[in-house]
């Protein structure tokens, strides 16, 4: 590892442990000058790797690459990284495995993409032919963890993932030989992206994430802090667009979600950390979810579950097959809630706006703040550019197959979700509260947390907010 690298190492290590003020808003997070350490000039990848993917250049991957503990990888701006799989098995479906340190700086001029070859001609496809190509789960998706210790390495510590301005697309192939089976069982389906590191941070921010097999991102502990993303058109017949479990503490907000196959956010303390699951969830608009779930009563929004606790404040959950879920074995009586904003085509949807599953107590005292209804079609939140009356959700109540479900309701497409000057949902929002601030750093490596707004939903209408 030459000098120049030793130094990023250095800055990176320092951002992570510095805390700074956080600031309310910021448009271009991303635009600080990164040292090119190492950089890879080769278009090919393969076997274990270290340094930068540089800027502009496209580089492909065929099998599975690696980053060792204590090693960084950096892409800086504009990288195009190209699985080349066939979602058929592990060996044809290439992963990255990062023990280490990986970091993505797209920024908003010039995003990064982590996705398969000809991604263009399957979205097209996927509109084209009741999106087969979409679910099909093309690669193995990017799988953080520390790594397993041996007598060389006896302790090792893992690394960050800092994730900004970048697509992340269609992973899903199933897993093989080579994934821990503790994440997952062989031949089932991986995600765009797993972590599992309770003593280190997961920074996503203003990035996409599209066309996941199953679950999209999943993360078994760490320190989060999940902004202003968009989450689009993720599992086929199951799988949540984030889902975070034991040992995992932070915010999410400020996030889109459309058309998810069961949650947007699931929040769950299953496994045995030591640390419980808590999580911070404020000012997301949640679209259409929950529809292909097959299994019965699952999904559709936000799900506290199996011992896990946090606050929900300030979301818009538009025709969701289901609401806010605080189930009984959640540690509900630490789920501070309110001020959502529902929207219901049906009956069905309106009777669920609070799963009738969820915790008594939860049920009898739904928040006074909330914006909420008894009959459907009621309380349009009034989008700027897309028609919440478009699908007869009475007719298809699910679980539906993505083929009953017209493209342009479950995708973001040309529409714009930012809600017009008579909506209801501006200045709605409770903003007293502060976000956990899990991930304390802010600048280059850190996190820039958006605080709470005083509009419902991702959009503000002063312009912060989500800026896709």
């Amino acid at each position: 590892m030459n000098k120049i690298f030793n130094k990023l190492i250095t800055v990176l290590g320092l951002g992570l442990v510095l805390s700074a003020c956080h600031q309310k808003e910021i448009v271009n997070v991303s635009k600080a000058l990164v040292l090119t350490a190492n950089g890879i000039t080769s278009d090919t990848l393969s076997g274990t790797i270290k340094g930068t993917l540089l800027s502009g250049k496209t580089y492909y991957f065929k099998s599975n690459i690696t980053v060792n503990d204590g090693d960084t990888l950096l892409l800086q701006n504009g990288v195009h990284l190209i699985a080349l799989g066939d979602g058929i098995t592990a060996a044809t479906s290439p992963e990255i495995f990062v023990h280490g340190t990986f970091i993505s700086l797209g920024t908003q001029d010039k995003p990064n993409f982590i996705t398969v070859k000809n991604a263009d001609d399957l979205h097209a496809q996927a509109a084209q032919q009741n999106y087969t190509n979409v679910f099909f789960g093309w690669w193995g998706g990017i799988t953080c963890t520390p790594a397993t210790p041996s007598d060389k390495n006896p302790a090792p510590t893992g690394g960050d993932a800092i994730i900004k301005w970048t697509h992340i697309e269609f992973g899903g192939a199933p897993s093989g030989a080579d994934d821990d089976q503790a994440i997952y069982k062989s031949g089932t389906s991986r995600f765009n992206l797993y972590f599992g590191n309770k003593t280190k941070n997961l920074i996503i921010e203003d990035s996409w994430f599209y066309g996941a097999k199953d679950d999209n991102i999943q993360v078994g502990g760490g320190h989060i802090s999940v902004m202003r993303n968009t989450f689009e058109l993720c599992g086929g017949v199951g799988g949540e667009f984030l889902n975070i479990k034991t040992g995992t503490l932070g915010d999410i907000a400020y996030n889109f979600c459309i058309g998810s196959a069961t949650n947007s956010f699931k929040i769950s303390d299953s496994g045995t950390s030591g640390i419980q699951c808590t999580a911070t969830v404020y000012n997301n608009t949640i679209i259409d979810g929950g529809y292909r779930q097959t299994k019965s009563g699952r999904g559709g929004s936000i799900d506290f579950e199996k011992g896990a606790k946090g606050r929900a404040y300030n979301n818009l959950i538009v025709n969701c097959r289901f609401g806010l879920r605080i189930t009984p074995d959640a540690d509900y009586a630490n789920v501070a809630y309110g001020n959502q904003y529902f929207y219901g085509y049906s009956q069905a949807i309106v009777d669920q706006f609070y799963s009738a599953d969820g915790a008594p107590s939860v049920l009898a005292a739904k928040a006074s703040t909330d914006i909420i209804s008894t009959t459907p079609k009621q309380n349009d939140p009034m989008f700027y550019g897309f028609d919440v009356n478009q699908f007869d959700f009475t007719a298809n109540p699910g679980p539906i197959s993505a083929s009953l479900q017209p493209y342009k309701i479950v995708t973001v497409g040309t529409s714009n979700f930012k809600l017009l000057g008579s909506s209801q949902g501006l200045n709605k929002g409770k903003a007293d509260f502060t976000p956990q601030m899990s991930v304390t750093a802010t600048g280059t490596f850190g996190t820039t947390i958006t605080l709470p707004g005083k509009d419902i939903g991702a959009y503000q209408n002063d312009g912060t907010g989500n800026l896709h």
